[in-house]
């Protein structure tokens, strides 16, 4: 299956932001469920192995857009590798919130996720990726993930992993007994590192304002959500004290 999706948003002449364009291509659908939030709804199986899914993002100049899914996706094996490549221009001065549902790899998938964020001056964007390895009782499928971040046209954040290799993923350098792994990018810097049970938040090199990377390993998707929003509190709520993550 060959399907791609698309979400633009328009800055109104009041200020406002409107969501200037909404395509969906099964199982890659979006509903509008908020004056600027919209939400992927899954019409159709998939991934399933060999699919190529795009979802591109266009956020103009001091828009705002909060995209969601309604449910966790489902990543099945197939003939061959499955792929979903999310593309993302957010404009100057706007803001974007990409929380999706965890990704669920089952047993025997091979599914490549590849995301490329571009971010203008001034723009503001919360990302978090959730993956679950495997369902209940079985073992995890494999994933490349790729994440590539530009602000202002020059390279930001560049990071790859692979889950999926029994091997790796028990290593206790890796993931150990980890069933659950998961990051957070924020254009908001950090005061400085910090570090909980199976969590850390690490500010990002480059210049003043550069970003935040969270990173979390967990048993589950419930204590994995726990943590990747302990530290995204952490980075965005820098004079409060925050619990530790449980």
């Amino acid at each position: 299956m060959r399907a791609s999706a698309a979400v633009a948003t328009a800055r109104a002449d009041d200020g406002r932001t409107v969501i200037g364009r909404l395509a969906s291509a099964p199982p890659l659908t979006l509903r509008q469920t908020g004056p600027v939030t919209v939400h992927l709804v899954s019409t159709a199986a998939g991934p399933l192995g060999g699919d190529r899914l795009r979802l591109d993002l266009s956020l103009a100049p001091r828009t705002t857009l909060e995209l969601g899914s309604v449910a966790a996706t489902l990543v099945l094996p197939g003939e061959g590798a499955s792929e979903l490549l999310v593309t993302a221009h957010v404009g100057a001065g706007a803001t974007l919130r990409f929380t999706p549902e965890p990704t669920v790899l089952a047993a025997g998938c091979e599914h490549r996720l590849l995301v490329r964020l571009a971010l203008e001056p001034g723009a503001s964007v919360l990302w978090r990726e959730e993956i679950v390895l495997g369902r209940h009782g079985e073992a995890a499928g494999r994933c490349h993930a790729r994440f590539d971040v530009t602000r202002d046209g020059l390279p930001l954040l560049r990071q790859e992993f692979t889950v999926g290799d029994p091997e790796l993923d028990a290593s206790p350098a890796v993931y150990g007994s980890a069933r659950c792994v998961g990051t957070t990018f924020l254009t908001a810097t950090a005061k400085e590192p910090a570090v909980a049970a199976g969590v850390a938040v690490l500010p990002l090199a480059g210049p003043a304002a550069a970003g935040t990377l969270v990173s979390a390993l967990a048993d589950d998707a419930v204590l994995l959500r726990s943590r990747l929003e302990w530290g995204e509190r952490t980075t965005l709520e820098p004079g409060a004290e925050p619990a530790a993550p449980r």
